[in-house]
């Protein structure tokens, strides 16, 4: 398994770690390698900035970000990138994320960011979309996303026959 990451995860604020350790799981079960940091497109826009021009130098193949509120991060970053940018908007203000997704999934023709659903189960599909997009040049990562379908299939059938039983 290669050492520098292949995927940049961000989030807003710390307070998005608990859904953003979604992505990071898949990608741990997936053996891809991954950097987590907080950038704030509102709060530390240079930071943000830097973060999206240097992503693709230093070997960044795909960047998941989470936001909640305006959740302007994933628009942000793929304003400046031509990486793959992940959107998943964070249930973490009174509008129960729907303001997030929203702001995520509404991006200008011409600047896409793929949108995820609100909250853990979002962060989680990223997590498999990062897998999906690196493996059209992996073979390995390929047949590991059959093996998981596979599996969730299997679970699925053990469950039902339990059901009957």
């Amino acid at each position: 398994m290669p050492h520098t990451p292949l995927v940049g995860i961000l989030m807003g604020s710390d307070s998005d770690l608990p859904v953003m350790e979604e992505a990071a799981n898949v990608l741990k079960a997936f053996n891809v390698p991954y950097e987590i940091t907080v950038s704030s497109a509102h709060r530390t826009p240079k930071r943000t900035l830097e973060y999206a021009r240097s992503a693709e130098s230093r070997g960044i193949k795909v960047i998941i970000a989470g936001a909640g509120s305006a959740a302007h991060l994933a628009g942000f970053l793929a304003a400046e990138t031509t990486l793959p940018v992940i959107g998943i908007p964070i249930d973490s203000s009174p509008l129960k994320g729907l303001d997030s997704l929203l702001s995520t999934v509404q991006m200008p023709g011409g600047v896409p960011v793929a949108s995820m659903a609100i909250g853990k189960a979002g962060a989680k599909n990223a997590g498999i979309f990062a897998v999906q997009i690196l493996a059209t040049g992996d073979a390995s990562l390929r047949e590991a996303l059959k093996r998981h379908r596979e599996e969730m299939a299997s679970q699925v059938e053990e469950k039902a026959k339990k059901l009957k039983a």
